[in-house]
């Protein structure tokens, strides 16, 4: 077997060479300023402003934009943003919203008539949208009244409330004379965006940081800060050290570097788990996966414990399926421990010498970290052991997002196999956008065209289940069959780190997936 941590130093040492490079930094806003790396990390997404696209990022977002619905800072439940109140009739069939007065930033008032417009833009594909599919159970949306939004559903939705969280409202005064599918390229969001959140957008510099400014109108109180400046950054290297020489107060970090921060006086090290499940997906485009043999085969070719162990730190756990937390995994399952025996027996019952051999194979990604570099060169060592040669190829979030949801002539050689990860948590529901048959692009994210149908008989029973005293065993059923069928081949959930400044005052940040979002109060943020 090879040496793990032979490899991660000498990439590690390789990467940091490389990537020791900051971008120029902004020139400084008037007043109080914070400046962090907010895209930094597996839960940002640099240099996308159009929250209907977005797959992540929304710890940024949701300075200047908000949603109906938000979890709390600890992702244990949701809560009230732009609804000052909500409920669901005993059908669950039926939500009702009551809405906070406020106003835009541009003071006109923010009212029903904005949901309705937001909801029927997001479910409609033609504004590019990643939220169709999600919210597909919605049959109609009404607005009795300036201040209520009601809405219809097809069919009991468990997962509906958490994807609203990651809805953001958008002003219907602003963007109805637009086309939707306008949408999508149009340069409204960099340079002109409105939203209702604290802070307002100020500036754009192409690659380089995005400016915000307080909005003293802001229904919360006015910020305690003028300006938030969020910096785009090579990689995680590069911030780390404008993190170090004071040009930023905060940023992702990656394990490594979170120990090296930790017991310093000047700065704090958040960590907790990323509620992300890192998956080896299987095209089923291509014929390479067809046979359960081969996706076997794959997984018992991985250490996956001797990864975990040397290069997160022990700070991650094995998936056996999509989910890690306890009540949501049944007894039995097939944890798939290192054998490369089997795995090199598996592939010559299935004729692998046939199905492809040696020839190489494309492994997608838009991990762009250093780690995430360490962890594929320890995998793609294991798999040539067996027979599997993959090369990596890495690309950033939106090359990767336009690759792998194109529907006109796609390519599917560009991504027989990727390295990625889907939320997994807090609500079990997440995962099934990624999985269900129903969710194919471009509606919604199973980018792997996963059409296996009894495991997308299990994601719709779980996801109507409304006898609460049933819903674990429903997810449960999801768990065994992902287990046995592997759609993907699930590695683990990792815990994520961030730093910030102790010059910070009132400042939250959570490791969510996707960033988020999660009720942080930017307004309240301040600097010594």
């Amino acid at each position: 077997m090879m040496n793990v941590k032979t490899v991660s130093r000498g990439l590690m040492l390789a990467g940091l060479m490389m990537g020791a490079a900051v971008l120029p930094g902004p020139v400084l806003a008037q007043g109080k300023t914070i400046t962090g790396g907010f895209d930094v990390g597996p839960g940002g997404f640099p240099k996308n402003f159009n929250p209907l696209a977005a797959t992540a990022g929304f710890t940024w977002l949701t300075t200047y934009y908000e949603p109906l619905v938000i979890y709390n800072a600890g992702l244990s439940k949701i809560e009230g943003d732009l609804a000052s109140s909500y409920s669901l009739s005993p059908d669950q069939k039926t939500y009702t919203f009551k809405l906070v007065k406020t106003n835009w930033q541009d003071g006109a008032p923010f009212t029903s008539a904005d949901v309705k417009f937001t909801l029927d833009l997001a479910r409609n594909a033609a504004t590019g949208s990643v939220f169709v599919a999600r919210l597909g159970a919605i049959a109609d949306v009404e607005t009795p009244d300036d201040q209520t939004v009601i809405l219809k559903l097809k069919r009991p939705d468990s997962g509906l409330l958490s994807t609203l969280t990651q809805v953001m409202m958008l002003p219907k005064h602003a963007l109805a004379d637009k086309a939707p599918a306008s949408l999508a390229t149009s340069s409204w969001w960099s340079t002109k965006p409105i939203g209702t959140g604290p802070f307002t957008f100020s500036r754009y510099v192409t690659d380089q940081y995005v400016e915000l400014s307080a909005n003293d109108n802001y229904r919360g109180g006015k910020p305690k800060v003028d300006h938030l400046i969020n910096r785009y950054f090579a990689n995680a290297a590069a911030a780390v050290s404008a993190l170090r020489a004071g040009e930023i107060q905060f940023t992702y970090v990656e394990p490594d570097d979170a120990r090296t921060f930790a017991g310093k006086p000047n700065f704090r090290v958040i960590e907790g788990s990323s509620y992300v499940v890192n998956y080896i997906g299987f095209n089923q485009k291509v014929d390479l996966w067809k046979d359960v043999r081969v996706r076997q085969a794959v997984m018992y070719a991985i250490n996956r414990e001797a990864i975990i162990k040397s290069l997160y730190g022990g700070a991650a756990k094995a998936a056996q399926c999509g989910y890690v937390a306890p009540q949501l995994v049944p007894s039995g399952l097939n944890d798939y421990a290192y054998n490369p025996a089997k795995a090199k027996k598996l592939l010559a019952e299935a004729g692998w010498n046939k199905i492809n051999g040696s020839k190489p194979i494309t492994w997608l990604t838009y991990y762009g970290s250093q780690q995430a570099a360490n962890v594929m060169a320890a995998i793609q060592s294991m798999l040539a052991q067996v027979g599997i040669n993959v090369v990596p190829r890495v690309v950033d979030a939106p090359t990767y997002n336009g690759i792998v949801y194109k529907q006109n002539n796609p390519d599917w050689s560009a991504f027989p196999m990727v390295y990625a990860g889907l939320q997994d948590g807090p609500n079990p529901a997440s995962i099934n956008v990624g999985l269900n048959k129903s969710q194919l692009p471009p509606a919604g994210a199973n980018i792997m065209r996963v059409q296996f149908n009894d495991l997308s008989a299990a994601f719709d029973a779980a996801l109507g289940e409304t006898d609460k005293t049933k819903v674990d065993a429903r997810w449960q059923d999801v768990c065994r069959l992902m287990n046995k069928e592997l759609p993907w081949g699930t590695m683990w959930a990792a815990n994520r780190y961030g730093v910030a400044s102790k010059k910070l005052v009132n400042f939250v940040w959570t490791p969510a997936p996707a960033g988020g979002p999660f009720a942080d109060h930017p307004e309240q943020w301040d600097i010594k």
